[in-house]
């Protein structure tokens, strides 16, 4: 049977009208603050950004979905800290903001302190990668949730700032500008509705599972030496819906080759007959972050990053994201 996010139970597109219905009613909360506190940014940028004075702070939540259902058919907890600090830090890096500082939310069906303590060192390892101090947090015991398929779940709130007149937010970004993207270590904390209908049949081995498991990357010490050095105009965490997080960036549209997919993606494109298209609405399909510069300053920015980084097309006139080797339009 051909899979789908849909059909592994996340619509997409029902999402986005649902996030816009809440959207609609808490937008109105902005105008309860005027000084300090005053957004500064509409809901919809990677991460929400507030007067400060000098700076702006800003706040990105997020969880690392059911990717805990992988980790407790492994029993190994102490790699989602590592997921739930990137999938904050690396939102907050795309308004060009530094982050300082984490919370984490965590919820069981019964105290379990193994599970805690495993599932601290991942956090401890994510702050020590993002440059964060884990500030506080809040365990809480709801037995409810006891007999079901995973008997846990987390969230994290990640705090940053940013001089105001260092805020990124794509609203620069102009046809011809190249578009550079850096490698992510697989499936991050995406797509995994999908990825578990297709893989996790019963009889999947431990590298399987292991695969799955690999902790998201944090690019934080890639991407805020950069930042001092070059201008940038834009940046995307691709994450849930794929490239479509580009659209997030401009009102411009985007012709990009992408590289070769790491295995994993293939091996749920195949064994699911997954539409092509849909893998690229899904996953990040081996593209984890992504940087708007002038053409003029391509080169510096290769060099700064590394062998992570390369190339993958420019900006254009015409709207939605064109994947020219496969022939896609998102």
């Amino acid at each position: 049977m051909k899979m789908s996010y849909a059909k592994a139970g996340v619509d997409i597109d029902r999402e986005e009208r649902s996030v816009s219905a809440i959207t609609k009613v808490v937008r109105e909360s902005f105008s309860f603050r005027t000084g300090l506190g005053k957004p500064l940014t509409e809901i919809g940028h990677f991460s929400g950004l507030m007067e400060f004075g000098e700076y702006a702070l800003a706040l990105s939540t997020d969880g690392v979905g059911t990717k805990t259902i992988v980790a407790k058919r492994l029993g190994k907890y102490d790699t989602l800290g590592i997921d739930l600090v990137a999938m904050c830090v690396n939102d907050l890096l795309c308004n060009g903001v530094e982050p300082i500082a984490f919370t984490d939310y965590v919820v069981m069906d019964e105290t379990d302190e193994h599970f805690l303590t495993e599932f601290g060192k991942g956090l401890l390892e994510g702050a020590r990668q993002a440059g964060v101090v884990i500030i506080g947090g809040e365990t809480a015991t709801h037995p409810n949730m006891r007999g079901h398929e995973v008997n846990f779940d987390v969230a994290g709130t990640a705090l940053g700032c940013v001089k105001k007149d260092s805020i990124i937010t794509g609203e620069g970004i102009t046809p011809g500008n190249t578009v550079i993207g850096l490698k992510s270590s697989g499936i991050h904390s995406n797509g995994f509705s999908l990825a578990r209908s297709v893989l996790l049949d019963g009889s999947e081995d431990e590298e399987t599972l292991l695969e799955l498991l690999t902790p998201t990357r944090i690019y934080v010490r890639k991407i805020l030496p950069l930042l001092e050095s070059v201008t940038v105009k834009g940046m995307a965490h691709i994450t849930g819906s794929g490239l479509l997080n580009l659209k997030r960036l401009t009102e411009y549209g985007f012709d990009i080759e992408m590289p070769e997919p790491p295995s994993v993606f293939s091996k749920i494109q195949e064994k699911g007959e997954v539409d092509k298209e849909e893998m690229y609405r899904t996953f990040n399909m081996g593209i984890g972050f992504v940087i708007v510069v002038d053409e003029q300053v391509e080169k510096d920015v290769l060099d700064m990053l590394g062998s992570e980084a390369s190339i993958l097309g420019v900006v254009q006139e015409e709207k939605g994201v064109h994947i020219s080797n496969g022939d896609l339009m998102l």
